[in-house]
């Protein structure tokens, strides 16, 4: 609950910060024109950003006959979580991960990598699996889309305040203000919507851990993470990094440096507490 809370609070942010740029931009048409272009990716992500992601990593369907376990565990703990059962697809990589993705469950979709089975043991994929449903159960998908949208929608009407502030789109007498400010508004926006989007991307995934741990066992998924992370060090996924939020961990960890915008928690600290609830039962 209190993720749930907080992850409301950070979308109140974003929330805020559109209606700033908007009022910035000059006043009531500044705010028309932010939530006009909001509407439009809102309602565009909600049908399409599932179909469009799987499509990126040429996702197929994975039959029983090809995974008979994969179909077996998924069957199980959706029943148990009282889920229709997810689609589940197969990237065609060795960089082993896994992903959720759909705008509600009764359109959900599990997506894992070729690799993914190949490091792991059926015990440890189990868990991964159960992480991706604890996404499913807690409406996650649909969260995480919100965000994207309000956090594109704050990237676009900073990118035009910036162009109308450096060209002298702004006077004093406005209603949107003074332009030095209004400039400024326009570059700190984006990195603040970033840092929020990034937030509620690290809540999630403790929540997701949790559930998980439920529906399974929570030293295999501590197992799985660490496997999984030593892997994507070794083994970027071939992608693109706007999705990176998607995955159990982060696939693109061995490109870059760990930094403030990291779209997951630290390894180490969601397998402590994993290990926690492990010895908690």
């Amino acid at each position: 609950m209190t993720s749930q809370i907080k992850t409301l609070l950070l979308l109140g942010l974003l929330t805020g910060l559109l209606m700033a740029l908007g009022g910035a931009m000059g006043g009531r048409a500044g705010l028309f024109l932010a939530f006009g272009f909001a509407m439009l990716m809102n309602v565009g992500s909600y049908w399409y950003s599932d179909k469009i992601v799987l499509r990126m990593y040429k996702a197929r369907p994975l039959s029983p006959g090809d995974a008979p376990h994969i179909h077996r565990v998924v069957g199980e703990m959706a029943q148990a979580a009282g889920i229709p059962k997810p689609r589940i697809v197969l990237i065609p990589q060795d960089a082993p991960n896994a992903f959720a993705t759909g705008r509600n469950p009764q359109n959900a979709v599990v997506a894992v990598t070729r690799g993914i089975v190949n490091i792991l043991d059926p015990d440890e994929l189990k868990g991964v699996l159960a992480h991706e449903l604890g996404h499913i159960v807690n409406r996650d998908i649909l969260i995480q889309t919100i965000a994207a949208v309000l956090a594109g929608a704050i990237v676009f009407i900073a990118n035009m305040l910036q162009f109308t502030a450096i060209f002298g789109g702004f006077s004093r007498d406005e209603e949107g203000g003074n332009p030095l400010a209004a400039l400024a508004m326009a570059f700190l926006a984006p990195v603040a919507a970033t840092l929020i989007q990034m937030a509620i991307s690290r809540s999630r995934e403790y929540l997701a851990d949790a559930t998980g741990a439920r529906l399974s066992n929570p030293d295999d998924l501590a197992d799985a993470l660490s496997k999984l992370d030593s892997a994507a060090q070794r083994m970027p996924l071939q992608g693109n990094p706007v999705t990176e939020n998607l995955f159990i961990v982060n696939p693109f960890s061995g490109r870059r440096a760990a930094s403030l915008f990291a779209t997951h928690p630290p390894i180490e600290d969601r397998i402590a507490r994993l290990r926690a609830m492990a010895q908690g039962r």
